[in-house]
């Protein structure tokens, strides 16, 4: 699928959702891609991505800036605390703010550094053991005390169960952002985010839609 057919897509969602057209960023999950793949949609003209590994995307994205201006990199996939400061350096946003010991740390960077990342808390709202994320029922307080350490908390990120209908984690993740003040939306990937447009979506996250299947995984 081409990244035009993609868009056309959004922009229809956006439409049956009486929303603005342009309200929702597409995110292109370059995580894994072949380089020349990801140049060939840079030279279409799209500049917001996403990259799952620190290490991955120090090894990529430097050049492609030197080549191409305006790139806009976020942080999908989990940070370990001691990549903190090198995620502070590569990317405009981190989506997987995941636990009280990362806020600190990225607390005390945002004060060294004089500058931070747009933050999304990561959401566990299947409450699945083997994936990252704050519980539902702790996420009010979490926010409350990022907040209370200045931090820049945009909004709220979610992955869904793959076996559970998305809808329900989608409206869950809506219903906290709201009545914490957050208007970020993070979720939504290749199979379901015109889905998740309808339910709020301001940030989707599209991989294999965009680039092809990678070699080990064909999601997101």
């Amino acid at each position: 699928m081409s990244l035009e057919e993609i868009k056309t897509r959004i922009a229809q969602a956006e439409t049956d959702a009486g929303r603005a057209n342009g309200s929702v960023e597409l995110i292109a999950v370059s995580k894994v891609q072949p380089n020349e793949r990801v140049d060939a949609v840079l030279t279409e003209g799209h500049r917001c991505y996403g990259e799952n590994r620190v290490q991955e995307a120090a090894g990529k994205w430097p050049e492609f800036r030197e080549q191409f201006d305006g790139i806009d990199l976020h942080l999908i996939g989990p940070l370990q605390t001691n990549k903190a400061r090198q995620a502070f350096e590569l990317f405009q946003s981190i989506h997987s703010v995941d636990r009280p010991k990362l806020a600190k740390t990225i607390a005390r960077l945002a004060q060294e550094m004089g500058h931070c990342p747009d933050l999304f808390i990561q959401v566990n709202t299947g409450e699945e053991p083997q994936k990252a994320g704050i519980m539902p029922r702790e996420a009010d307080a979490f926010v409350a005390e990022c907040n209370a350490m200045d931090l820049p908390v945009k909004g709220l990120m979610c992955i869904p169960p793959v076996e559970e209908e998305a809808s329900l984690h989608f409206a869950l993740l809506a219903k906290i952002a709201e009545r914490n003040g957050l208007n970020g939306l993070s979720m939504g990937m290749s199979s379901d985010f015109e889905k998740a447009i309808s339910f709020g979506a301001t940030h989707i996250r599209v991989g294999s839609a965009i680039f092809g299947a990678r070699a080990y995984d064909t999601a997101g």
